[in-house]
């Protein structure tokens, strides 16, 4: 394209729906499109994006499924014919325009069927995190007016079963793993979903396509609830479309006709990172995706990992912190000469980083003989050996993961964005890289800080194409997130260096205010007791309208590979860390109330630590206590991507709270 055209120029020949305003409440809704001489690229549907790809990519692989200890894949063409086969099913049971179909349960090849395909069909695609009770299924399918659910599984179901007779616009369930146990009304296994739309003519659902314009509603996001009741995040077929062809862009994401990238999926894909990340831009770029098995997150990832060897690997915080607890686990199982080899290896790889060689320079020779020999091998045992790009996002990454990683010589690059930008609005990549900072802003995208302080903090706003329509049926909070001027509110705090390099320094929300009237951010101080105290698994400060600052801590114990719920045995880490002090301590229960003095010495030593460097007074820890578990999602502490629920920890710990301040 050439810069010469205008927007109006573009839009003359794209056929959008009527609109008014940038926002829209309503499903049907359509809303103006955010162009400007920065991001020309014509809007596009998902439909328009999805042929584009079929033609380039036909015949290479596109996903992978697991089965029998064998790895069954299936090619663009078929995977886009069988979205269309989805979508006359749909159509079948009676999808209405814009009204949704909700998928509950673990990625699949059949999560991403079923979600194309209604957005084919003209509905709207919505996912339900796998964790979420019944009454947090019926929040969504009833907000969405859902008229179909796909079900993983039998435990699924059981969900949508105890809450179906409130939701009226429900006409069928689809379940698309096991076998049917139950004889329900409307409920159809996989096999006899995909035969139902037979009967329905190619060309009818050929003409639902064609009315589909790009500044409608076709995916909706429901935030993690973490303040308040989860919302619908409307997200248009541009959002969708522009985000997977640029943020993915930034990341130095290759085109399949040039090197196919391929990536293992196994975050919630009703998160917006996993589902622009794998399903989205998967499509746009011809990727190869291979699922994991449902018990990813309890262990099997990584076997997962070195059976595929992907090309690029996403991970949440808490992912990329758990590998670096196997790493060091396995190092502090090994002799004593392999210790000293890789101490030596990963502080030379760590202080290459440091001074910077990432820019291309000529890598030191000491340093590439430490990679060849040590560092290449502990990369092999996490599946990542022939992984070249490495991402982190959904919450901001502690520094010692950033540093453990670097060690390894292994670069993590943060995106930092929300649901309401459809995903990554700033990213870091290959040309964009500095330690700490979430990167720089999508080419085509912009940013502001608004309200900036004296030290250049304010609250970060964005603009872009990637800006969503609006929540759904809710109004005030839509005018709430975005300004008079469009502009999205994003709640966090950030200050951006002189290149345009973005530093999260809180969220506005968790700014903890004392008494005294002192703006504290919890993350660096919770960040840096963790850092400083090896044994602690979460930290979270307290504070708010209090006269000094008090902080609940947890021990790092191992979990229970079923249920995922913590245990009262601590993990291998903390048991050395134990053996160090002198503690015989094996269980939480042997160290909590006080019972190791050893222990809580250490810790107190460490929280003194971090008190002797804090900027004033009002931001040292007077007082703290560890709780008898660790904090988990079963247990409600943690969202579904790991993020720590603060008032919900403030509800659950008040008694233990209420006693620092009495």
């Amino acid at each position: 394209m050439c810069h010469s055209e205008s927007v109006e120029e573009v839009l003359s020949n794209v056929s959008l729906a009527p609109a008014q305003s940038l926002w829209t409440t309503e499903a049907s809704g359509s809303v103006k499109l955010r162009m400007d001489e920065d991001c020309l690229q014509e809007p596009i549907t998902v439909h328009q994006m999805f042929k584009a790809s079929v033609e380039k990519y036909n015949s290479l692989w596109a996903l992978a499924t697991r089965k029998k200890d064998k790895w069954e894949k299936i090619t663009f063409s078929e995977y886009y014919h069988r979205c269309r086969t989805a979508a006359r099913s749909f159509l079948k049971l009676g999808l209405e325009r814009f009204h949704s179909v909700a998928i509950l349960g673990f990625n699949s090849a059949e999560w991403f069927f079923s979600a194309v395909g209604t957005i084919f069909a003209g509905g709207v695609m919505t996912g339900i995190y796998a964790t979420n009770s019944p009454e947090a299924c019926h929040h969504v399918a009833s907000d969405s007016k859902a008229n179909i659910i796909v079900v993983e599984n039998q435990k699924q179901l059981d969900k949508i079963l105890q809450v179906r007779d409130r939701l009226p616009h429900l006409k069928a369930i689809v379940q698309y793993s096991g076998p049917l146990q139950k004889t329900v009304s409307n409920l159809y296994s996989w096999e006899e979903f995909m035969e139902l739309g037979q009967d329905i003519p190619e060309k009818d659902l050929d003409e639902i396509i064609r009315s589909q314009k790009a500044n409608q509603c076709c995916v909706l996001i429901y935030t993690s609830g973490t303040t308040g009741k989860p919302k619908g995040v409307m997200l248009s077929h541009d959002n969708i479309t522009w985000t997977a062809h640029h943020a993915s862009r930034a990341g130095d994401v290759q085109p399949a006709n040039s090197r196919q990238e391929s990536l293992v999926s196994y975050l919630p894909l009703s998160h917006i990172a996993a589902q622009i990340y794998d399903l989205w831009t998967g499509i746009q770029w011809g990727e190869l995706v291979y699922f994991a098995q449902p018990d990813a997150l309890k262990g099997t990832l990584i076997s997962t990992l070195k059976d595929v060897h992907p090309s690029s690997h996403m991970g949440v915080p808490r992912v990329w912190e758990k590998m670096m607890e196997k790493i060091k686990e396995g190092i502090a199982h090994s002799g004593y000469l392999k210790k000293k080899m890789v101490t030596w290896a990963m502080t030379l790889s760590l202080e290459a980083h440091q001074k910077g060689i990432n820019k291309g320079e000529e890598r030191p020779f000491l340093f590439s003989l430490a990679d060849s020999l040590v560092l290449e091998k502990l990369r092999a045992e996490l599946g990542l050996s022939e992984c070249l790009k490495f991402f982190s996002g959904a919450a901001p990454i502690g520094k010692e993961t950033v540093e453990f990683f670097l060690a390894l010589n292994i670069i993590l690059y943060e995106a930092y964005g929300m649901s309401e930008s459809t995903g990554p609005h700033f990213m870091s990549g290959p040309k964009a890289y500095r330690l700490a900072s979430c990167g720089k802003v999508v080419p085509g995208c912009k940013f502001k800080l608004a309200n900036e302080d004296g030290d250049g903090n304010g609250e970060v706003c964005f603009w872009g194409r990637n800006v969503f329509m609006g929540y759904l049926n809710l109004e005030d909070k839509t005018r709430e997130t975005l300004d008079k001027d469009g502009w999205l509110r994003s709640g966090d705090l950030g200050r951006a260096d002189k290149d345009g390099f973005l530093y999260i320094t809180g969220r506005m929300k968790e700014l903890i205010i004392t008494a005294g009237g002192e703006n504290i951010p919890p993350l660096p101080i919770e960040d840096a007791v963790k850092k400083e105290i090896p044994i602690i698994s979460n930290a979270m400060l307290i504070g708010d309208n209090r006269k000094f600052l008090s902080m609940l801590l947890t021990l790092k114990c191992s979990f229970n590979a079923e249920t995922m719920e913590p245990t009262d045995n601590l993990s291998l880490e903390a048991l050395e860390c134990c053996q160090q002090l002198g503690s015989q301590a094996k269980k939480v229960s042997d160290i909590t109330g006080e019972k190791d003095k050893e222990v809580y010495q250490f810790i107190q030593n460490g929280i003194d630590n971090v008190n002797s460097r804090a900027v004033s007074n009002a931001q040292r820890i007077q007082k703290w206590t560890v709780l008898p578990k660790d904090f988990s999602v079963s247990g409600g502490e943690l969202g579904p991507t790991m993020k720590l629920r603060r008032p919900v920890v403030l509800e659950l710990y008040r008694q233990e709270i209420e006693k620092f301040y009495m």
